[in-house]
């Protein structure tokens, strides 16, 4: 019996993590449901895979869970690499459906061809994650996408437009996410830019991946007829055009940087290199890191365009450790130093792993700025002395939760 299946496509940082762990949250309180989770991402540093481990609705160990870190799932490399997850997730026979998240340089043709070419799978959902706030800053409110995208296509190019633009034309659902951050005539100015796109589609606005999974798991089966021909004149223009591959993240002069290092950021230069060193060509930054003002904190770094957000995803396990008010027992204590030894002298567990993706041409300049952030020597040295540090990120903590909403 082939299992149901739901793929969350969009372009970076549009909001395709956190729609996924809304989901699997909701999957706890569904009977007869078992869902199966591939996971892929641009970057070798898997962060999304890891925000879902962290999040306890779904470990990376579990048997139901693939991730694919380092490839687009539709490109040469990842395709076999899609393969052998669907294989390992569904070994046992016990998924229900099956639920996944491309990376934001996922073409969608080489993706629906391989799924409707294999007979365990059997497609429903096509979900488009749409940036409403990206499309209105950097794409004049999504009317830019197609004119540019025509463009490129008739001097046999391909750019960011072209995989925006396709991301949605084989959609058969598109979620404006984000969607309270920008007023309500703002969203109905982008649906009404993106719909003639793909007019079949149903647009819904979503915010912090508030939708239902029951719902999702009740759409019909998708249609490959009617985007059939649209593929087909994309294999027949990338046959004039060699240089210009749909799948191939190179193809968009899209890459990736990797930043791994100990120390903590500082607050004042991290907000510097934020509000003054952030470049348009930038696309996404996201990772865990730490401060010295919340050395507790294991933080997570989630920046698409212009916005960043902050968020608490749980404690570093040494300031668990040094947390007298916890009353950990001798043997819990014991355990924890354990999984410590191998820890740094100074930070135990704390690090900070962040990806950054966007324009080859800007990448090099702000991970420069971003390296110039990390505590210096002295600076660690006053953290290490208890000393304060001028910290302008905000220090409120919000839990937002809202229903999504069908435009009209």
């Amino acid at each position: 019996m082939p299992v149901s299946t739901t793929i969350l496509t969009g372009f970076l940082g549009a909001g395709k993590t956190t729609l996924m762990q809304s989901l699997l949250v909701q999957a706890r309180d569904l009977q007869n449901v078992t869902l199966g989770v591939i996971v892929n991402e641009m970057s070798t540093l898997d962060v999304d895979g890891s925000v879902l481990d962290t999040s306890e609705v779904i470990s990376r160990r579990s048997q139901h869970f693939a991730s694919i870190p380092g490839k687009s799932i539709s490109s040469d490399e990842g395709l076999p690499l899609f393969r052998e997850a669907v294989q390992k997730v569904l070994a046992d026979g016990d998924v229900t459906h099956l639920l996944i998240e491309t990376s934001g340089s996922t073409h969608p043709w080489p993706l629906l061809e391989a799924v409707r070419q294999m007979p365990e799978l059997r497609l429903h959902g096509f979900l488009s994650v749409v940036d409403s706030v990206v499309l209105q800053q950097d794409h004049d409110l999504g009317r830019a996408i197609n004119p540019e995208a025509s463009e490129n296509l008739r001097v046999g190019r391909r750019g960011v437009a072209n995989l925006l633009a396709e991301q949605v034309m084989f959609s058969n659902r598109l979620l404006l996410s984000k969607s309270d951050k920008v007023s309500r005539d703002v969203l109905q100015r982008v649906a009404e830019a993106v719909h003639p796109l793909n007019p079949r589609a149903d647009i819904m606005a979503m915010q912090w991946g508030n939708l239902s999974l029951e719902k999702i798991l009740a759409m019909p089966l998708y249609d490959y007829e009617r985007v059939k021909a649209l593929g087909k004149e994309l294999i027949a223009w990338e046959a004039e055009n060699t240089s210009a591959r749909m799948a191939q993240p190179e193809t968009y002069k899209i890459g990736n940087r990797v930043l791994r290092d100990p120390r903590p950021f500082h607050p004042q230069r991290l907000y510097d290199v934020y509000t003054k060193a952030l470049g348009i060509g930038i696309y996404r930054s996201k990772g865990f890191f730490w401060l010295p003002t919340r050395d507790d904190l294991m933080l997570l770094w989630n920046q698409t365009g212009g916005s960043v957000g902050l968020e608490i995803v749980n404690y570093w396990k040494i300031s668990t450790l040094e947390n007298d008010s916890l009353n950990l027992s001798d043997w819990e204590k014991e355990a924890m130093r354990a999984k410590l030894s191998e820890a740094h002298p100074d930070f135990g567990d704390r690090r900070c792993q962040l990806t950054v993706i966007g324009d080859e041409r800007e990448l090099n300049a702000f991970v420069d700025a971003l390296q110039s952030c990390f505590c210096t020597d002295e600076e660690i040295a006053a953290w290490k002395a208890g000393e304060d540090f001028f910290d302008p990120w905000p220090k409120s903590v919000a839990t937002l939760s809202a229903p999504g909403n069908k435009m009209n």
